[in-house]
């Protein structure tokens, strides 16, 4: 029997700009579920952040997505169907050059549509994105980051978020299957990682759980030899939220103790927090709704 895919069909329902030109739009799919995709502009370039997932299961205790569980994958023209919709009706200097899988759900527990949807994104006869603009997240799921090395000189980032498994067992669930060890062991022994292409580490602070200075002078001998820099990011807010996030003064400390150590160290930038666009903070009620009936 032959393979069935959704339809890539994906219906703007909402759009909201943020003071600071961020742009959010709600997408409903063909069997009533709810995605978030993220307009980014920036200097030079604009960037999409895109969902791979409809929820997501791996329940990060400080993102509202996990926190309403997941219903299913996207496929392959979903993902990049969302790029199509946000450039919909847009000027040329609005045209995306950048995408970021960091929107809802776990990019490489939906593999293969990830990859698909990268060779549309990247395929020369088409949108033609290159693949060094194109950054794919995961919190740690090691048996598939091989194969997404291997698919292309894409971007890897990857969600850390503690310096020891107690904290990270807590805040990333999936630590427990694969712990820091195993994860930043993977990396260090992969050869497609290297000074040109060094991992992106993701780290979330959380007001008195891992924003301590102590926290910070582990990451030198925890990120040993693996090419990479650090993007520290102030935990956005959420309803139900269990943390909030450092206060400046904390961050300030982290940051300057973990450059200190020698790691090349950014901190994000909040972009879209009015209208929760943010990192942490796409929650769209993400459960199938009935489709309309027939006209």
């Amino acid at each position: 029997m032959p393979a069935t895919h959704p339809p890539a069909t994906l219906t703007i329902v909402e759009q909201r700009q943020s003071r600071d030109g961020t742009r959010k739009l709600v997408l409903r799919t063909h069997d009533g579920a709810a995605i978030e995709a993220v307009v980014i502009p920036g200097p030079g370039r604009v960037t999409l952040c895109v969902s791979s997932q409809v929820g997501c299961a791996l329940a990060c205790r400080f993102c509202a997505t996990g926190a309403g569980g997941f219903t299913r994958d996207l496929s392959a023209a979903e993902i990049v169907a969302q790029l199509h919709q946000a450039e919909a009706g847009r000027t040329h200097a609005e045209r995306i050059t950048n995408v970021v899988f960091m929107g809802m759900g776990e990019p490489l527990l939906n593999l293969p549509a990830v990859l698909g949807a990268i060779r549309a994104l990247t395929d020369p006869r088409g949108l033609a994105i290159a693949p060094r603009r194109i950054t794919v997240s995961t919190a740690g799921i090691v048996p598939k980051i091989r194969p997404l090395l291997e698919s292309g000189p894409v971007n890897l980032a990857v969600s850390l978020h503690a310096t020891t498994d107690a904290v990270r067992d807590r805040l990333v669930p999936v630590n427990r299957r694969h712990p820091l060890g195993d994860l930043l062991g993977a990396l260090r022994d992969e050869p497609l990682v290297s000074k040109r292409r060094p991992v992106l580490f993701e780290y979330t602070l959380l007001e008195g759980v891992n924003d301590t200075v102590a926290d910070a002078e582990r990451l030198p001998a925890l990120l040993r030899d693996i090419p990479c820099r650090l993007n520290v990011i102030p935990m956005n807010p959420y309803p139900g939220a269990a943390d909030r996030g450092s206060p400046p003064e904390a961050i300030a400390r982290f940051t300057a103790a973990a450059h200190a150590g020698g790691i090349r160290v950014t901190l994000r930038r909040d972009r879209g927090t009015d209208i929760a666009a943010a990192c942490g903070q796409l929650a769209t009620a993400a459960r199938p709704r009935p489709a309309p009936a027939p006209a």
